[in-house]
């Protein structure tokens, strides 16, 4: 796919820059060779290959999915401006 000037202006006012008209055919060159080697890797033969989460094997270390409050009420609390029974104290807000 051949990118033209025409086409580099239209993308340049949909991304909001500024490209000078004197740039615009150097972009087009450049954005075509770019846009053919992602045409290039297309071709490539992925059957069979197992996607990935990294390049490096890591292995996943999974937790219990358990809901707790994190056992760290009283600390979480001595934060607070104001507490009452293990529970934040606020402002009643009527309206």
């Amino acid at each position: 796919m051949s990118l033209d000037k025409a086409t580099v202006a239209r993308i340049a006012t949909l991304a909001r820059i500024e490209v000078p008209e004197d740039q615009q055919e150097r972009l087009a060159g450049e954005l075509s060779q770019i846009v053919q080697w992602i045409e290039q890797l297309g071709e490539v033969d992925t059957v069979g290959v197992e996607p990935m989460r990294s390049v490096l094997p890591l292995p996943q270390h999974w937790r219990a999915d358990v809901v707790s409050d994190g056992e760290r009420r009283a600390e979480i609390l001595a934060d607070a401006p104001s507490a009452h029974d293990g529970y934040f104290v606020v402002p009643k807000v009527v309206e």
